[in-house]
């Protein structure tokens, strides 16, 4: 039985602690903990591959092709692959549960494209 510890990883001002993706023994998903500190805003981006969260606590500000929502805990946001995403987090911050399917990447605003270790 696989008992994966966490690899952490920093960017745009928000934490992911990965656990399960290819490099670690998964062959199907990509899950990790996603952890963004008060006030943050965050980078709008458009995901190749689904994606969901569910918020474990604070509060989860998003905006899905133009569509905001506020989530908390419990709650669950489906982001369908290629919708522009942005997640911000409320007073408090925001933790929620990432999975997608190995080799998501993502392009930026300013066409950068993204490979996040955690999501290979």
């Amino acid at each position: 039985m696989p008992v994966l510890s966490p690899d952490t990883f920093e960017i745009h001002g928000s934490t992911f602690v990965s656990y399960a993706r290819t490099g670690r023994g998964s062959s199907q998903l990509c899950a990790w903990r996603l952890e963004v500190p008060p006030g943050t805003t965050g980078v709008p981006h458009r995901p190749d591959r689904e994606e969901v969260l569910l918020v474990l606590s604070g509060e989860l500000h998003a905006t899905v092709d133009g569509t905001p929502a506020t989530l908390g805990p419990g709650e669950v946001l489906l982001v369908p692959a290629g919708a522009l995403l942005s997640v911000d987090a409320g007073p408090d911050g925001a933790t929620a549960w990432v999975t997608t399917t190995p080799g998501l990447s993502a392009v930026t605003a300013d066409g950068t494209r993204l490979r996040p270790p955690w999501a290979q």
